[in-house]
């Protein structure tokens, strides 16, 4: 009994855990992000005061990217502009938001929002009217639309274009780095391997043990005369008793 009480007790303080657990999934999903400004911003169509705002991209089924805009706390809902992917080679782990240059006593204008740890962003897209401006004065293409307010039909079908600091309408893909990019950083071949021929062992020189020419020797021929005349005595000594 007592194993089953503890076993009840682990499972209850796990379903217990899971209720009360915070989920991070929607903030990364939604790029929820909340930003102060120490002064007024320029965000398309709009001008934030300077104070904190709540960012947040819209789940969209028009394959847009949309950003809305709402008050510190997110319970009010300022504005909605569109944006494009704007993707860089180096995330950081912080919210980067980045401004157009501006022009005298005006207000920054917002071109673009980074999510900590994403390689892309949203890059603002402006009225046409106004993205014109920043392109003359930034000496950079902008983002535009053809109209000067958004509503919920306009915002999903506008076309969505860039102006070039010429004046000149181009497709915002000849432009802006909207889609992920391929990593197609040649690495060099690596040479052929040569192989170089191991030395070949060095080989003792084989000296050919010559085979010295027999000579006569006079040893045995001694050696038989020898013996010839020690048989010969011995012969003659018995022929000698012999006769005598």
């Amino acid at each position: 009994m007592k194993i089953v009480r503890v076993l009840f007790c682990l499972l209850a303080a796990a379903l217990f855990s899971a209720a009360v657990l915070p989920t991070a999934s929607a903030d990364t999903w939604n790029k929820k992000t909340v930003v102060t400004f120490s002064q007024s911003v320029e965000i398309p169509g709009k001008i934030l005061p300077a104070g904190t705002y709540t960012f947040v991209l819209l789940d969209s089924s028009s394959d847009r990217h949309i950003v809305q805009i709402f008050n510190a706390d997110g319970s009010q809902l300022i504005t909605t502009v569109l944006a494009i992917n704007d993707y860089r080679l180096k995330p950081t782990g912080d919210t980067v938001m980045k401004f157009n240059e501006r022009a005298g006593d005006s207000p920054e204008a917002l071109r673009a929002w980074f999510y900590p740890g994403d390689n892309f962003g949203q890059e603002f897209v402006y009225p046409k009217a106004r993205a014109i401006q920043l392109a003359l004065v930034t000496k950079t293409p902008i983002p535009e639309v053809a109209v000067d307010t958004l509503d919920d039909n306009a915002i999903k079908t506008v076309p969505i274009l860039a102006v070039t600091p010429e004046q000149k309408e181009v497709e915002v893909t000849t432009v802006f780095q909207t889609t992920a990019p391929v990593d197609v950083a040649l690495t060099p071949a690596p040479a052929a391997e040569v192989v170089t021929p191991a030395p070949a062992a060095e080989v003792a020189p084989v000296v050919e043990a010559k085979e010295l020419p027999h000579t006569a020797s006079s040893m045995p021929l001694i050696a038989l005369l020898g013996g010839l005349s020690i048989g010969l005595a011995i012969g003659l000594k018995s022929i000698l008793k012999f006769v005598s």
